[in-house]
């Protein structure tokens, strides 16, 4: 009995260490429960509307006269462009020029074989001569004859017919006259001058070269200053044209390919007909070159001033966002909102764009506008001393200060950058 009783005091005193043990280690792990859970279920359990500010920078829309420019590729081509003949045969006896010369109007080019021409020249002079003397022989026996008349010593048959003697002898020294003006035309042809002023081209003859009319030309001459650019408009812009011709001539803008200077000139002429095969119209415009700049065959690229949108919104393009209903900017008020703004796009040119739907002065967004949503709040930062704002897509805008005025053409971005949050 007594073995027995010790056994069941035993037992006993396992079974009440075992669950002892189980309680504590319960509640160690609701406590560690606890601990893990509860900072989590606080954070899920903070507002949606307490998200960070979003960093952005902006631009000040600005109010300016913007040109509304057509842009074409032109050819550049002499408004006079004279190829030099010779309008007798004869042989070339000196070539006073040089290739690539530039020669003024009236300055020798080109010497002929003369001597022909100079004997014909003497031939006709001295027949002038001769009936020159036949003439006053004549006139005196015409004034002898009318003193025999007064005394009755002759007819007035006689005297008549001396008459007649003297007009025909005056009417053979105007015929010598005119034969000596048309042998120093040919004279003349032997000296081949300038035209008018230019660049000469080739010379494709020698001294000692046999030359002819219907034969190839002695050289070209070309204008090089003023110069003309032509190319073609859309159907659709000729009454454009036509308005900027009528008013003086619109301004046109020729950009170099290779350096990309910009040459001014004006709208000088609209053909009168459009090309039933291309749907254009031919239109020329007419620059200075004095630096020679231009040259006859080369392409250009060409802006014509057909328009002008006066005090036009303007502000980069890189704002405009491309939503499914449209073109949207948003727009910060002063209370450091931004909302989206629906836009139109009037005309783009380089970085900038005229738009309608903003007003002067008000605040859009450039940078970070792809992190926004209608309502969201937004911070500015201060720009880098450069005053470049890197715009999406790697473009850059230029900052001038905040409040300062803007010249024409300046991007309007304010002296604000931020990295998109």
């Amino acid at each position: 009995m007594n073995r027995l009783a010790l056994a069941g005091i035993a037992a006993a005193a396992l079974v009440a260490a075992a669950g002892a043990w189980l309680l504590v280690r319960g509640d160690a792990r609701e406590a560690g429960a606890a601990a893990s859970t509860g900072p989590a279920s606080a954070q899920a359990a903070g507002p949606a509307s307490s998200a960070p500010p979003v960093s952005v920078t902006t631009v000040v829309v600005q109010q300016r006269n913007v040109d509304v420019m057509l842009e074409a590729t032109g050819t550049v081509a002499s408004l006079n462009s004279v190829d030099v003949r010779p309008q007798i045969s004869s042989v070339i006896t000196k070539v006073h020029i040089k290739e690539g010369q530039f020669v003024r109007a009236g300055e020798p080019l080109f010497s002929l074989d003369a001597r022909n021409d100079q004997v014909n020249v003497a031939k006709a002079e001295a027949q002038l001569a001769k009936d020159q003397a036949a003439l006053a022989d004549a006139e005196r026996q015409l004034a002898r004859s009318r003193e025999l008349l007064a005394q009755n010593f002759i007819s007035q048959g006689a005297v008549d017919t001396n008459q007649t003697l003297v007009e025909s002898q005056r009417a053979v020294v105007a015929a010598d006259r005119a034969a000596i003006t048309a042998a120093r035309v040919g004279l003349s042809y032997t000296r081949i001058v300038a035209p008018m002023s230019g660049r000469a081209g080739a010379i494709n003859v020698f001294p000692g070269s046999l030359v002819q009319p219907t034969g190839s030309p002695l050289v070209t001459i070309t204008q090089l200053d003023p110069i003309s650019v032509a190319f073609n408009l859309p159907q659709r812009n000729l009454g454009d044209a036509l308005a900027a011709l009528r008013g003086g001539g619109g301004a046109v803008t020729a950009l170099l390919p290779e350096s990309g200077t910009a040459l001014q000139g004006k709208l000088q002429f609209v053909d009168n007909a459009v090309d039933p095969a291309s749907g254009t119209v031919r239109v020329k415009a007419e620059f200075a070159n004095k630096d020679e700049r231009l040259w006859p065959g080369a392409f250009v690229t060409v802006r014509l001033a057909v328009q002008t949108l006066k005090g036009a919104a303007v502000i980069p393009q890189a704002a405009i966002i491309e939503s499914p209903r449209g073109k949207i900017v948003y727009v910060v008020d002063r209370s450091g909102k931004a909302s989206p703004r629906p836009l139109e796009l009037l005309y783009a040119s380089g970085e900038d764009a005229a738009v309608s739907g903003v007003k002067p002065g008000e605040r859009i967004v450039l940078e970070g506008r792809q992190n926004l949503r209608p309502g969201a709040t937004v911070i500015e930062r201060a720009a880098p001393e450069n005053g470049a704002a890197s715009a999406p897509g790697g473009g850059a805008a230029s900052a001038p200060a905040t409040g300062s005025a803007l010249p024409a053409g300046a991007s309007g971005v304010r002296a604000v950058r931020a990295t998109a949050a």
